[in-house]
């Protein structure tokens, strides 16, 4: 096995290590049951679930954050999410196999997303990850979230490594952008949730995976 080219290695959580959009589908299709409507199919919510509440209620409901209804709704849909936050979830092919190497190898890396502590936490927890990650930053751990470099920049001050050697992975534009302004080098994660209209091509990522073997492939090429 060759050498990892970064110093460490960061990763959003949501579409990019786990997939966690059966749940988020599941929590918006509750509201629905509970107004005794269809189920909508949980393809249909993919390419929303990195926007978390008000992407599954547009898709759910068809409301935007402007609606007079969406603070309630929202509030509903985070109990769901919360009760049933690892049902369905699981980490995507290739990435408990990556994360070990990365284990293996002494590579420190971390998780940094825009999920909300209370969530992120739960989450890691259950999956197992708790244990194994060196840093989390969720979304309401610094001022900023992404694409700010501010979660970025705080996680390599709590893992004591230089963003200028490490690289940072995941599946949305604003991922990319914060990577960027913190002075590392990123990776789209094309497997993700990212919406269709906004091609991981046209993000301006170091690096384009379209499964976790070819990040594996590249960190250690």
């Amino acid at each position: 096995m060759s050498v990892c080219l970064f110093e460490s290695v960061f990763f959003d959580l949501d579409g990019t290590l786990v997939d966690t959009a059966p749940d988020l589908a599941g929590a918006a299709n509750k509201m629905r049951l509970d107004r005794l409507l269809p189920m909508i199919n949980k393809d249909n919510y993919r390419p929303h679930a990195s926007s978390g509440a008000r992407g599954l209620l547009s898709i759910a409901f068809g409301i935007t954050p402007e609606h007079r209804d969406y603070k309630i709704l929202q509030e509903e849909f985070l109990r769901n999410y919360e009760n049933e936050i690892h049902v369905e979830s699981k980490f995507f092919e290739g990435i408990d196999e990556l994360l070990t190497l990365l284990d293996d190898e002494k590579i420190p890396w971390g998780i940094i997303t825009n999920k909300h502590s209370r969530y992120t936490k739960r989450l890691v927890k259950s999956i197992g990850l708790d244990k194994r990650t060196n840093v989390i930053v969720s979304g309401d751990t610094t001022p900023h979230a992404k694409p700010h470099p501010d979660p970025i920049l705080f996680a390599t001050k709590l893992a004591r490594v230089n963003p200028e050697t490490s690289i940072y992975i995941g599946d949305d534009k604003r991922d990319i952008e914060a990577g960027q302004a913190a002075g590392m080098k990123t990776m789209a994660a094309a497997y993700g949730y990212w919406p269709n209209n906004v091609p991981p091509n046209e993000w301006g990522a170091d690096y384009i995976v379209k499964t976790p073997s070819d990040i594996k492939a590249i960190l250690f090429s």
